[in-house]
């Protein structure tokens, strides 16, 4: 038997792309699931095809193989500062989810809403994404619950869920922009889950300067709040009129 050793270097072909609320990086679940945010995963041809994904609306749950596109021009490290150890512990970088890896692939589990199919052509909707709008996705599996969920897995430095949450209020300014959007009532409960899981760097979040605003794009709105103590107040919010297509 002839073995053909595998090349060094090959090509990954994106199939997809996500279309998800998040426009920017500042803001998203560090981990996918913390918050059931809708994403569109919208197939490219020929990855398209409806007998591709035949079988796949019997799962609840799909593994998306995902490139870090934002991040390919930074490179990679081979030690890095995990957020969960508030950025001041280094840790090798096969021992952490950073998107500053060699071939910066990344690994998301999410929930399947829907098979769309329309026209002969598919796109996936998905719930609890943690992907960045454009994502290329190179990869779908069936999430398979005997043997993807393990019993009695340990997670290192980060083996529980994170249990601090910031209480969220809204100004009422902010709450009449909301109350004006046709969808505000949705909007306004996932960005109380998003802010409420302090997307702040970890070294600001014992800081105590409270009049320092923090921002963030999502779903066509631009959103501003600032923190004091546990609370997190939410000063404005823009409709910038984008949709999330």
């Amino acid at each position: 038997m002839v073995v053909t050793p595998l090349a060094e270097d090959f090509t990954l072909r994106v199939i997809g792309r996500v279309h998800s609320p998040f426009h920017e990086k500042f803001g998203i679940p560090r981990q996918p699931g913390l918050v059931k945010v809708p994403a569109t995963l919208v197939m490219l041809p020929p990855f398209d095809s409806p007998e591709m994904f035949e079988g796949l609306e019997d799962f609840s749950h799909l593994w998306l193989t995902f490139a870090f596109h934002a991040c390919l021009e930074q490179g990679w490290k081979s030690r890095v500062r995990p957020p969960r150890l508030g950025g001041n512990v280094s840790k090798g970088v096969f021992a952490t989810r950073s998107p500053f890896r060699p071939n910066h692939l990344g690994l998301s589990v999410v929930e399947l809403a829907d098979v769309e199919i329309t026209h002969g052509r598919v796109r996936l909707h998905v719930r609890g994404a943690d992907l960045l709008h454009g994502t290329p996705i190179v990869d779908i599996k069936p999430y398979v619950p005997y043997v993807d969920s393990v019993e009695g897995a340990v997670g290192g430095f980060a083996g529980e869920a994170p249990d601090r949450r910031l209480r969220v209020s809204f100004t009422l300014s902010a709450e009449q922009v909301l109350a004006r959007h046709p969808d505000g009532e949705r909007l306004a409960a996932q960005l109380v889950e998003l802010i409420a899981l302090d997307p702040r760097p970890a070294y600001h979040k014992e800081n105590k300067d409270t009049q320092r605003t923090w921002g963030m794009r999502y779903a066509g709105l631009d959103v501003r709040w600032r923190v004091e103590n546990e609370l997190a107040l939410v000063t404005e919010v823009v409709d910038q009129g984008q949709e999330n297509q």
